[in-house]
């Protein structure tokens, strides 16, 4: 089937003997830091074996602003890739706590329009990124086009910059993010059943959220800000999401309407690669 999930990384049974004296350094030197974590020399914070603890600067936005909505959508099937990410274990939101207290802030000043935000992605482990790097290196998994980048050959998507060995997301301070009415229902789920529909067409799939000009993730140079070819409703719902983001600390992603990074994110040089579990 589509689902490839790699598992937590574990020593081989049969490990040469240098890699054992290997990992008992690192293990000591872990303990040494009283810290769960080995942060290595290039820049990549690799998450132990067991211990489900955050990294200490991290939390779990449903801690900080229960009233955000989480639809996580790589700890699922409704993406461009069409399967969960790796390092996806839980379909939650973690950030670092200046990212999580900034989004919170501009959350309770929408509610007084009556509205409120909802996040997509937030941080993303390197594995994910690694994951989407070899989903776009394989030319043939076509299995989303029609949805997500139906106007894209998806062997350009790295000279495009939809892809990218790197991502921002991974140092735990940037998120994909959109608008809904406050008080709405829960939004149709996605069985999987749905005709897959251009994310640029006004009949694409509706997650109920104010229009915006294209749906999530889409791969087109419509997402981008400023772009031509959208409503004037969605060019001033991306507006109001923009002016309160920026207005909270937060800077935009020219070709993405849905990204923002804490202009002031404490791990500027540190991509991290912990598993995402249920609190």
């Amino acid at each position: 089937g589509l689902s490839r999930r790699r598992s937590r990384v574990r020593a081989p049974s049969l490990a040469p003997p240098f890699l054992f004296i290997v990992l008992k350094f690192l293990v000591a030197y872990s303990a040494a830091m009283k810290s769960p974590y080995t942060l290595l020399s290039i820049g990549i914070l690799v998450a132990p074996v067991v211990a489900d603890e955050l990294p200490p600067g991290f939390v779990y936005l449903r801690d900080v602003a229960p009233q955000i909505r989480q639809d996580l959508r790589y700890a699922g099937d409704h993406n461009f890739v069409g399967r969960p990410i790796d390092g996806y274990e839980a379909a939650e939101c973690i950030l670092t706590q200046a990212a999580a207290e900034a989004l919170a802030a501009a959350a309770r000043e929408l509610a007084a329009s009556a509205l409120s935000l909802r996040v997509y992605d937030c941080y993303r482990p390197a594995r994910a990124v690694a994951d989407f790097v070899d989903w776009a290196k394989d030319v043939d998994d076509r299995v989303m086009q029609d949805e997500f980048y139906p106007r894209v050959d998806k062997s350009r998507l790295f000279e495009l910059g939809y892809i990218a060995e790197r991502s921002g997301h991974s140092r735990g301070s940037t998120v994909d993010l959109t608008i809904e009415r406050a008080g709405q229902g829960t939004p149709a789920a996605w069985t999987g059943t749905q005709d897959l529909v251009d994310c640029t067409l006004s009949n694409r799939f509706d997650d109920a959220v104010l229009e915006f000009g294209t749906g999530y993730d889409c791969f087109d140079d419509r997402a981008h800000h400023g772009a031509s070819g959208i409503s004037e409703q969605a060019a001033a719902n991306r507006r109001l999401l923009a002016d309160l983001m920026q207005k909270h600390g937060f800077a935009p992603y020219a070709e993405e309407w849905w990204h923002y990074t804490l202009a002031a994110e404490p791990f500027p040089d540190t991509h991290f690669d912990f598993v995402i579990v249920a609190p």
